[in-house]
């Protein structure tokens, strides 16, 4: 009987017939129907993105995404945002992508349809604040019975944890690590089948160059562009490298296009973002000039990079767009400051003169388990070096305290080199292990949690102290700051000054340019002087309002007069 439906399945294939009695009929008609769908499905050059797309134009039609799987259109989004000013940033990117295909951004939690959380992994702390929060999104969701809501993990704790975020946390939707934004419209599409979506891969060119960032907050006075991505310096303790990938650099053109979009929308800063920046390099520029490093003493794992153009050449470009424009930029590698942006910061007004050199310990032994590149000596000799360049520098620092194998004396070390130097603003941690980084393959994390919470209120303690000196000596002066807008505790105006520190001062009628009085209002250069003191706050009363230009030209005329008696 086998035989004869054989002989008959065989028949039927041979004569391209089917029987409906036959058992063999569906299983034909099936392979039938999938060859058809196959001819009528996309074809490879359906996957090939056209090289000649010109630059900023609407997103390219997703030919592997289904009509049907497409994103309800007017779907609400609500942004978490945790972590660095990177961070920031890159929400602003992820918005920029998300509003061309429909979507709507809302800061009311309980009109949302989509919850994105932008994640840090960089310390234990960072990541116990997440948890917490999607906790609370979860529980959400299982009350949001009248519609679908669904919540996605971004950015660097989405590549860390990668499906693990899955695995544990049954309601996230989304992970998407922090070269995938440009994928979250079709991981958002497949949502709608139930599917959960995952794309954590990592990119050796990927630096959303093409991407205007629009940002969350229109009405801020100040804004973040990101020109770099990633880090090659491979400190011990860090998971910068294995979150955000290799180092890679925007081009200097397209850096350049979006402060001068910033300055004709009224932005009055601009803080220039990397893991890394002064190591930037837009290699697709052709230059012979190299970096000149007068302090000795530093070296890196990887090889510097050769050609094109350098961090220097970004500022000189950046900070003639608007001369009253204030540029700051973050982070920075003590190994990579050239005399060439030290004397580029010297000369121009609206480069911001507080630098950031973060330190990470004040020990030379602790800093070579971490992979630093340097000593204790030559970080000294650097700020020295510093000092001298600019005048008047303010200075900014990262210190770690309880890494791996940290003694009493070592820590004694860091103690004593915050009382060296002077540092305006000083970010203080314990320290985290991270899985993936050297120190987890390499060292044991044997510095008890009391000893490292003891250890870092001994910092603190210092560096209030320090501060509250520092800001003390400042009363009597006048500084330039530009008004963001109201403090919400005490109702004064509030702004910063170059150093970023908070200033404050009551609202008033102050003299204006054209001789006549105003109140100040966002986006206002107010020359302040300062009356009162503590340890993250100026307390000032307002003069007059002037520009950025003019407070340093005739600060340099006053300076020049006194020289001359």
């Amino acid at each position: 009987m086998m035989f004869i439906r054989r002989v008959h399945r065989l028949s039927n294939l041979i004569t391209n017939k089917s029987c409906k009695k036959c058992r063999f009929y569906s299983d034909y008609d099936r392979v039938t129907t999938i060859k058809e769908k196959i001819k009528q499905g996309p074809s490879l050059k359906d996957f090939l993105v056209e090289n000649s797309e010109p630059i900023l134009t609407e997103s390219p039609r997703i030919p592997y995404l289904l009509e049907k799987s497409k994103i309800p259109t007017r779907r609400k989004v609500f942004f978490d945002v945790y972590g660095c000013q990177m961070n920031l940033n890159d929400t602003d990117i992820v918005w920029s992508i998300l509003k061309k295909e429909g979507f709507i951004k809302t800061d009311i939690e309980e009109e949302a349809d989509i919850f994105l959380v932008m994640t840090c992994a960089i310390r234990e702390g960072a990541e116990t604040k997440i948890w917490h929060r999607l906790d609370h999104l979860r529980g959400y969701k299982r009350r949001a019975k009248d519609r679908s809501v669904k919540i996605g993990i971004l950015g660097c704790m989405a590549e860390r944890l990668k499906e693990k975020l899955i695995e544990k946390e049954k309601a996230v939707d989304v992970v998407a690590g922090p070269d995938s934004y440009r994928d979250l419209p079709r991981l958002l599409a497949l949502t709608e089948s139930g599917q959960t979506a995952v794309n954590v891969l990592l990119s050796l060119d990927e630096t959303y160059a093409d991407v205007v960032p629009v940002r969350l907050n229109q009405d801020s006075v100040s804004a973040f562009i990101s020109i770099m991505r990633g880090c090659d310096n491979m400190c011990t303790y860090c998971i910068v490298p294995f979150t955000r990938g290799r180092e890679r650099s925007r081009p200097v053109h397209s850096i350049v296009d979006e402060v001068r979009q910033l300055a004709d929308q009224g932005v009055k800063e601009v803080t220039l973002l990397g893991q890394n920046v002064n190591s930037y390099r837009d290699v697709s520029q052709a230059t012979e000039k190299f970096d000149t490093h007068m302090v000795k003493g530093f070296k890196t794992v990887y090889k510097t990079k050769k050609g094109g153009l350098r961090f220097a050449d970004l500022l000189d470009k950046v900070s003639a767009v608007d001369p009253e424009m204030r540029i700051r930029f973050t982070a920075a590698h003590p190994k990579d400051f050239p005399d060439e942006v030290l004397q580029i910061i010297s000369e121009r007004p609206n480069l911001c003169k507080l630098l950031h050199l973060p330190a990470q310990s004040g020990s030379s032994a602790v800093l070579d388990r971490m992979r630093r590149g340097y000593s204790r000596e030559a970080y000294l000799d650097l700020i020295q070096h510093v000092k001298n360049t600019i005048p008047g520098v303010g200075l900014s620092t990262d210190m770690i305290c309880g890494f791996c194998g940290e003694t009493e004396e070592e820590f004694q070390e860091t103690i004593s080199l915050m009382e060296l130097v002077d540092y305006n603003i000083a970010f203080l941690f314990p320290y985290s292990m991270r899985e993936k980084t050297t120190a987890y393959r390499r060292y044991k994390d044997d510095v008890p949690e009391l000893i490292k919470k003891e250890r870092h209120n001994r910092m603190l303690e210092v560096y209030r102290r320090k501060c509250q000196v520092l800001n003390e000596a400042e009363i009597g002066n006048t500084h330039l700051v530009l008004v963001e807008g109201t403090a919400k505790k005490s109702g004064k105006i509030l702004g910063r000054n170059e150093f970023y520190l908070r200033v404050i001062f009551d609202q008033a009628d102050i003299l204006a340019e054209d001789g006549g009085r105003r109140q100040a209002k966002p986006g206002d250069y107010v020359a302040v002087k300062i009356v009162g003191a503590r340890s993250a706050t100026l307390t000032g009363v307002p003069l007059y309002h002037t520009t950025l230009s003019e407070f340093y030209r005739d600060r340099q005329w006053g300076a020049a007069r006194c020289l001359n008696g």
